[in-house]
């Protein structure tokens, strides 16, 4: 799973009021020919970024080239159970980011348009977020 090689700090606050508001970077197809964009916001953990990718790379069989465009920065702590109140903040559980709506999650390349459509359909399912397929049109 993808997780930061260094931090500065361990624990950070969870910058909740960043779920507001639409992207402005991240939302346009970069790298490949045709994407998975984000069309409501929420926080993308690190194990949900890894099934969807799981899921696209068992359905394109390693044809193409696969690109992932947020990484999960933020560490998310939590308590143990039946802790009382006190004692300092929990330890990390998983490393997220903030996914706005707007932003491109995947962008594939190198296979054909149905195939990849399908992929980032059952990628999309994975994610607790709704998405839509978007696809770089050349200009002619």
């Amino acid at each position: 799973m993808l997780e930061p090689k260094k931090l500065k700090y361990r624990k950070q606050h969870r910058n909740r009021g960043a779920f507001s508001g639409i992207a402005t970077r991240g939302t346009e197809l970069a790298f490949g020919s045709i994407g998975l964009k984000a069309t409501t916001g929420g926080e993308l953990t690190a194990r949900q970024i890894e099934a969807a990718r799981r899921a696209l790379t068992h359905e394109i069989q390693r044809v193409g080239k696969v690109w992932i465009r947020p990484f999960p920065h933020t560490p998310v702590t939590r308590k143990a159970a039946e802790v009382p109140m006190g004692s300092g903040k929990g330890s990390v559980e998983y490393y997220a980011t903030i996914i706005r709506p707007g932003m491109i999650i995947f962008e594939m390349d190198g296979l054909s348009e149905a195939a990849a459509r399908k992929a980032l359909t059952l990628a999309g399912h994975k994610l607790p977020m709704r998405t839509k397929i978007v696809v770089r049109h050349s200009a002619r």
